[in-house]
């Protein structure tokens, strides 16, 4: 096993893996930005580098200071985390060339399934239901305009290049379009530096479900089963859950095995989600593959027994993984994503933390980089902690979290716990009945 590695990244997820290194013996080198010196990751690591200013162009996204701190502390392997340039796979070569491990999928894997039009149809070659749209990047928007009449409105743009919601337009009528297409077109270039958009067809009430998969280096591919995303805003996830409401046995069994066989036909190792949009008659969808540890993969790790990051080093290492086959969920895991802002306005609130009581109890996880005093900056993504609950079954999941929520006490800053209490006693939540719409109508309420 490797003796050292470096993780590029921050906050709870650098944190996270400081865990799974712990138990496997492993040493552990922080980089941290001037603005992250005081976070957790930073302490409880073995080692720890300042890579830069908090601007993350200089510091979390600065491939040589990255690789100048793994040289410098003896780093073997890096782990990239989620984010910042967990799904590079430009990173992933250099560091190859610099005799560094890359704790993650191969490159070309990251290459191909990160270009979503490239994902589509990858995904369409391997027997795998595609929703009606592009085949290829549109050229303009009287390319999208022809794909549309085509598809039939309503569509979606999205950027080839893109996630977590930036360069995604909706778009109902052919007379918004062209300005739809311009908008999504300019923010990609800004958020990713790549402005291609493909389009297909929109859903109108969805659900996003997603299936954990994971490939080791001698041909074995298997799935640890879904997760429910469809409590989201502006495409960004707020409660996943596992398993979803929504699949019978039979439903779960072909999603998985769609899931599965898409990964084997690219040859993928490693951690990564198969993402799907399930429509009200039971059609299922491919979206796009993650190619990386996702922000929610704790659900994942209650209901199967299995640690994803521990699973992540021994692949990479070369280790077959000894999860069986045929596993069955063991009750029930909801995440609630808790971040610092304004519950309502939904605008950042960085500061200090002046009061911190993290709750406890029976089936309570809590993921986090914080505490009382430490000083959230205003350079990062807005989340501060991740509060995971499990139980026997979905009620009593719900039941804890929303105990957890109750006893969760920051202060000196505005967090989204009270917006999460909100959910967690909405009746359509509690029934299971909600679609990627739920949270535009649950704001209009």
């Amino acid at each position: 096993m490797f003796k050292k590695i470096l993780i590029a990244n921050r906050g709870e997820i650098a944190l996270r893996i400081i865990q799974a290194c712990r138990e496997l013996g492993i040493q552990t080198v922080a980089v941290h930005s001037t603005a992250d010196a005081e976070s957790l990751h930073v302490t409880y690591a073995d080692e720890a580098i300042c890579i830069g200013p908090p601007a993350s162009s200089e510091s979390y996204l600065n491939v040589s200071a990255i690789i100048s701190a793994a040289e410098i502390t003896g780093a073997e392997a890096v782990h990239p985390g989620y984010g910042f340039l967990a799904e590079n796979a430009h990173f992933a070569e250099v560091l190859e060339e610099c005799n560094l491990k890359w704790i993650g999928p191969e490159p070309k894997n990251i290459r191909l399934m990160g270009d979503k039009a490239e994902a589509r149809n990858t995904a369409r070659a391997a027997g795998v239901p595609v929703l009606p749209g592009s085949q290829r990047a549109l050229e303009d928007a009287e390319a999208a305009r022809a794909l549309a009449a085509k598809v039939g409105y309503p569509v979606i743009l999205k950027a080839a290049a893109g996630g977590g919601g930036r360069g995604m337009r909706i778009v109902h009528d052919a007379e918004s379009l062209e300005t739809q297409f311009s908008t999504a077109h300019n923010e990609a270039e800004k958020a990713f530096g790549d402005g291609t958009i493909y389009l297909e067809k929109y859903l109108v009430e969805p659900r996003h479900i997603e299936f954990q998969i994971f490939g080791d280096k001698h041909g074995r591919v298997i799935h640890l089963g879904e997760r429910e995303c469809s409590i989201q805003r502006r495409h960004q996830k707020l409660v996943e859950e596992s398993p979803s409401p929504a699949l019978t046995p039979e439903l779960r069994k072909e999603m998985g095995d769609a899931a599965v066989k898409l990964a084997k036909h690219v040859g993928y190792t490693n951690a990564g989600t198969v993402e799907f949009l399930l429509d009200l008659d039971g059609s299922f969808y491919f979206m796009e593959m993650n190619t990386r540890i996702q922000v929610e993969h704790p659900v994942t790790e209650m209901v199967s027994g299995v640690d994803l990051i521990k699973l992540q080093l021994e692949v990479a290492w070369g280790h077959k993984m000894d999860v069986p086959t045929g596993w069955t969920a063991r009750g029930h895991a909801i995440e609630c994503r808790i971040n610092a802002e304004h519950p309502e306005r939904f605008t950042p609130s960085p500061g200090r933390i002046v009061t911190f009581h993290p709750p406890g109890g029976p089936g309570i996880r809590l993921d986090t980089h914080v505490y009382e005093d430490y000083l959230v900056p205003p350079f990062y993504d807005s989340l501060i902690a991740k509060l995971i609950a499990h139980g026997r079954d979905r009620d009593e999941a719900i039941r804890r979290m929303q105990r957890a929520l109750e006893f969760f006490v920051v202060e000196g800053i505005d967090t989204s716990i009270p917006l999460h209490r909100r959910i967690m006693q909405d009746r359509d939540f509690r029934r299971g009945n909600f679609s990627t719409r739920f949270m535009e109508r649950f704001l209009s309420r």
